[in-house]
């Protein structure tokens, strides 16, 4: 299976991350890969830039040594109304948006229920498009509920590789976890992402681990976006389309 696309990143700006734009961008052309999103952590992350770097990330180019580079953005949802710690007027201009749920970033929800509803609400938030590793055990979800809810409004869930690296604190059960997400998806006939969750260069466009799930579970091909150049442009001008029908409030 050959992946085109890597839609979640970290470089320096994210405060634990190690490589810069260029460098990730230089190592998805050594994948082979087409696009490249650079998604740092929302403010709320430790360590994480300042609301004004994303209104400033304009300036980077949109194509970089032939990779078509999506300057995006991870939000961290905050509560169970899924509110994320950036404006709207600010996500609007992203290229691509992720959100999940994340440590010390304010989120104190922990039952399913809490879990469930913070992640559905984003979900219903017209201006995010992926949410990211819904397969984080600290964040136990109604898994047929997700599903059904990111089916619903054209929204993503991300299997992410870097939950299953041995070195990450807090993911020890992901892999069976993540393979009923993905196996409910199959069920459902949801459309999924694979993520690398870098924060490094040579981890991008890395799904080793990921795609060994996809295999066991014997994923559709044509649901994985990623995979296809002609899904990642139509799922883009679908964005486009409905943020024109949004309007943003300015103050």
């Amino acid at each position: 299976m050959k992946f085109i696309a890597d839609f979640h990143t970290h470089t320096v700006a994210s405060g634990h991350a190690f490589s810069t734009i260029q460098e990730n961008v230089r190592a998805a052309k050594e994948r082979g890969l087409k696009y490249v999103a650079i998604t740092e952590h929302g403010p709320t992350v430790p360590g994480g830039p300042h609301p004004y770097y994303f209104g400033n990330m304009r300036v980077i180019p949109t194509e970089m040594y032939g990779v078509k580079v999506l300057r995006g953005v991870e939000l961290n949802i905050q509560d169970t109304l899924g509110t994320v710690d950036l404006p709207a007027e600010t996500i609007y201009n992203m290229d691509i948006v992720l959100a999940g749920l994340h440590p010390a970033t304010g989120y104190e929800g922990s039952t399913i229920v809490e879990n469930t509803e913070a992640i559905i609400n984003a979900i219903y938030n017209p201006l995010i498009d992926i949410i990211v590793h819904p397969d984080n055990e600290n964040y136990p979800i109604d898994i047929v509920a997700v599903v059904k809810a990111a089916k619903e409004n054209d929204t993503f869930l991300e299997i992410n590789n870097s939950s299953f690296a041995n070195n990450r604190p807090g993911r020890k059960n992901s892999y069976e976890y993540c393979k009923k997400i993905v196996e409910e998806a199959k069920r459902q006939e949801l459309m999924l992402v694979l993520g690398s969750d870098a924060h490094f260069s040579a981890d991008v466009g890395n799904f080793e681990l990921s795609l060994k799930l996809i295999e066991e579970v014997k994923f559709p091909p044509e649901l994985i976006l990623n995979t296809s150049e002609e899904r990642i442009e139509e799922f883009l001008e679908r964005r486009n389309k409905k943020l024109e029908k949004i309007v943003i409030p300015r103050y």
